[in-house]
């Protein structure tokens, strides 16, 4: 806590120090100097560079930054010879020399083309030689290197990136220590569920990744700690482009993935595709031991995915006002997992289980997309039409073989599962002046879920016999809603103030019948409820070094299939997991501050938030009801009561040498925590319902993680790389995980005509110090521990081929609202 504080005070001293050192010296006449920056290769404009005003004795006088579209304008300068310096993180610096007035009082330069540094070019697609990190009015913008490029999967970037920790066994994530998050490719969803897409996903396809923490009301309000948007490369060269690569891990098992996109693009059609797969097996090992009955439950699991990923897509450039795309992306995975779990009482031997599970699983998502854009004659000002069609089947067949006394019988679980999503968004936008912008829009959310799950012997009836049943759940959630956004800029800052208005129905039928009698128990559930979702920002910059950002957003966290489906995900002879059919949504207000500093060699951001959570969504621990004596717990979810929670995150890029450059972030968040647990007594030898103790319980935790990812340049084709991680203690109401650091070791060689193909290696946690431990003491005292294949090598090759003059299409990003997805493929 005395470094945070440490930290603390630094971050103020520089704050103080940057208001101290602002010039603000006017004249009676002033001029000022426009212009638009954009990048000499890519022809695009580029957003949040460094405008500086000097005079000829190389005093900087006053300066600014570009806007989204790459243009600026800085007003009140001074008379007489003044230079004009140009400066962005990757690329040479601009100067010219300018002479401000009689006669040339307002300067417009036209355009300025910046050009990268020589040893960041490439022929086709560029990427800087390392990870940059970016902080906007309303996201942090991490712009993936070669660094980063060639980890793998999504999955091994998300562990570098700053406030995001990857769940090491499951794979999901979680932003600013809350899992609450939604995950986007390109601004779309999939029906795909987030893990298996960030594993499926090569690092090298990603250009960035946007952390939109506090959104404005243009984006959906879904998602308490925000939006993870990753944005792929757009390989829309003309002529014949594309990319290969390929990717082997290995620990015990092996993990490969490799991956091909092409494009071509000729006059008024562009035309592109792409395929991926990844193929991997893994194992992972865990004990579990329980105090109170002096037991322990070992767990062996191993899995065996196939996933393989299509898309194929157009863009039709009908005239220079009107464009029309389409694509697809398809997805096909099957996996099988072989699960064995050993369950054994020291004191009484004859009392030991063991259970083998074995399932397959197997799915496919389809997404049909469609986008008409139409630009008027004034610059800016468009309408969008977008239609997007999401399908995912999934059948899960499990196989349960139980061994030993007071045991279930063996029995077979059969999942059938189909999501449909339709997205329909009509998007207006208007610049009114130079300096604002009016932003309108309508959308059409259609969600359809239906599970089906058959089990042969699952639960006990009133006569404690197991049961065979039959449950179907179908739940169907439509969303309307409508979103207006007024930007307005000043001189030194500038505001944005927006509206979404929301109305949800939620449609839910749970249906159990007992083959054996064919009697049918109903569970229906509704939900329709109107909520009005404001956002507000504000912007400051006092010099071209120091920015200021402050904003405000109320957000909702709807429960996910998964949270609410009363369907049991998994089994094993302790654990049972359900979802509860009556929760609602919580709700959070949130309010954000961060602050940049630019220096010579780099950047330095700090930032605070503090969140309102009403009606907190959590998971509840409860005793299983049917088996008393096994100690036998479900895992479940509920809403709690309101909570709050805060944060400071502070990270940075710089670069002391020409041959080391290193980004270090470091974050820390609090939250309270209020929930339920559940208990029995453990001295009681045949206890009964009436014997459950129900438990209010609060928790404040507090977990810190520090990360740092160092580049070291040997040469123009060689480096390497040092990636370094410590997490925190993680309480949480019914768990507590311990404390977790490792270090990871990578190289990068660039070969053939202008480093068209690189070779990367990389071993990950050199010092086997990575492993999972959790303790509890609700519903039962027990410790477990978990070692997943942490320690793996990684070999992999990339190869760019084609050329030409780029001329990409202008998409627009947007997020959608569904708690466990991700994005298309490309």
């Amino acid at each position: 806590m005395k470094h945070v504080m440490f930290m603390c005070f630094l971050l103020l001293v520089i704050n103080t120090y940057a208001i101290s050192t602002y010039p603000n010296s006017e004249t009676d006449k002033a001029g000022s100097i426009s212009g638009t920056v954009l990048d000499a290769k890519l022809k695009q404009p580029l957003p949040y560079v460094n405008v500086i005003i000097k005079n000829t004795n190389d005093e900087i006088l006053t300066g600014g930054i570009t806007l989204d579209n790459g243009s600026f304008i800085i007003d009140k300068i001074e008379e007489g010879d003044i230079v004009l310096n140009v400066q962005y993180i990757g690329y040479k610096n601009y100067v010219k020399k300018i002479k401000i007035g009689k006669g040339n009082y307002k300067v417009d330069v036209g355009n300025i083309y910046l050009e990268e540094e020589l040893e960041s070019l490439e022929e086709v697609t560029v990427i800087a030689e390392t990870s940059t990190i970016q902080q906007k009015v309303d996201r942090k913008v991490i712009n993936v290197g070669k660094d980063l490029a060639n980890m793998g999967t999504a999955t091994e970037i998300m562990t570098a990136v700053p406030s995001i920790n990857v769940d090491a066994q499951t794979g999901d994530i979680s932003l600013r220590g809350n899992q609450n998050v939604r995950v986007m490719v390109d601004g779309k969803l999939s029906n795909i569920p987030t893990a298996q897409l960030l594993r499926q996903l090569p690092s090298s396809s990603i250009k960035q990744i946007e952390l939109i923490t506090n959104p404005s009301a243009k984006y959906n309000p879904e998602g308490m700690s925000g939006l993870i948007n990753i944005i792929l490369h757009k390989n829309t060269n003309i002529g014949f482009n594309g990319g290969l690569n390929v990717g082997l891990r290995y620990q015990k098992e092996a993990k490969f993935n490799s991956s091909i996109n092409m494009n071509y693009r000729n006059g008024k059609i562009n035309l592109y595709g792409s395929y991926g797969n990844n193929i991997r097996k893994g194992i992972n090992t865990g004990l579990i031991t329980q105090i109170e009955n002096n037991s322990f439950q070992t767990l062996n699991i191993l899995d065996n995915n196939k996933s393989h990923l299509y898309k194929i897509g157009v863009d039709y450039y009908l005239n220079d006002k009107n464009t029309i795309s389409i694509f697809t992306n398809q997805n096909t995975f099957d996996s099988s997992n072989d699960f064995r779990s050993d369950y054994i009482f020291r004191s009484n031997m004859q009392n030991n289980q063991r259970q083998f599970t074995n399932s397959m699983n197997e799915n496919g998502s389809s997404q049909y997309n469609f986008n008409y854009k139409l630009d008027f004659n004034k610059e800016g000002r468009n309408l969008e039409l977008e239609v997007d069609y999401n399908d995912f089947d999934n059948e899960i067949d499990t196989d349960n073989i139980q061994i030993g006394n007071n045991t279930r019988p063996n029995f077979i679980e059969l999942t059938v599962m189909d999501r449909e999503r339709t997205t329909i968004n009509l998007d207006y936008v208007d610049p009114i002046s130079d300096k604002a912008k009016l932003e309108l829009g309508l959308q059409a959310m259609l969600f359809d879920n239906l599970i089906e799950y058959e089990s042969d012997a699952r639960v006990r009836n009133q006569n404690g016999i197991y049961i065979p049943t039959l449950t179907d759940y179908d739940y169907k959630r439509n969303i309307y809603s409508a979103y207006i956004n007024y930007n307005k800029k000043f001189e030194k800052w500038s505001y944005q103030i927006g509206l979404r208005a929301e109305s949800v129905n939620v449609d839910a039928n749970a249906i159990e019948i007992d083959l054996s009698t064919n009697n049918e128990t109903l569970f229906p559930f509704e939900n329709d409820y109107f909520q009005i979702y404001p956002s507000l920002f504000f912007t400051f910059n006092p010099t071209e070094k120091n920015s200021y950002q402050l904003s405000y957003s109320r957000r909702v966290d709807r429960p996910s299939v998964g949270q609410v489906n009363p369907i049991p995900e998994w089994n094993t002879p302790l654990v049972s997991n359900f979802g509860n059919q009556e929760l609602e949504p919580q709700f959070t207000n949130s309010i954000e501050a961060n602050y940049t500093k630019r220096l010579k060699k780099g950047n330095i951001t700090g930032g605070v938030f503090y969140r309102i959570i009403e009606d907190e969504i959590n998971r509840a621990v409860k005793i299983d009801r049917s088996d008393l004596l096994s100690n036998r717990f479900i895992l479940t979810f509920d809403n709690f009561d309101n909570t709050t929670a805060y944060g400071f995150e502070l990270s940075s890029n710089y670069r002391p040498t020409k041959w080391w450059s290193f980004n270090a972030s470091f974050d820390l968040y609090s939250q309270t925590q209020k929930g339920i647990a559940e208990r029995i007594d453990p001295t009681l030898l045949n206890p009964t319902e009436n014997d459950i103790i129900v438990e209010s319980v609060e928790v404040n935790n507090v977990i810190w993680n520090f990360r740092v990812f160092n580049n070291f340049r040997a040469s123009k084709k060689l480096s390497f790389s040092a990636f370094g991680m410590y997490r925190g203690k993680n309480t949480g109401l019914n768990f507590e995980m311990d404390p977790m650091y490792f270090v990871n070791l990578g190289m990068r060689y660039s070969f053939l005509e202008n480093n068209k193909a690189t070779f990367s290696l990389n071993f990950n946690d050199v010092l086997n110090t990575q492993e999972i431990g959790i303790s509890s003491d609700r519903p039962y005292s027990q410790t477990a521990e978990f070692v997943p294949e942490f320690r793996t090598f990684f070999v992999g090759l990339s190869y760019k081929f084609g050329g030409g003059k780029y001329r990409a299409k202008s998409r627009k990003r947007r997020d959608n609202n569904e708690k466990s997805g991700g994005g298309g493929f490309l």
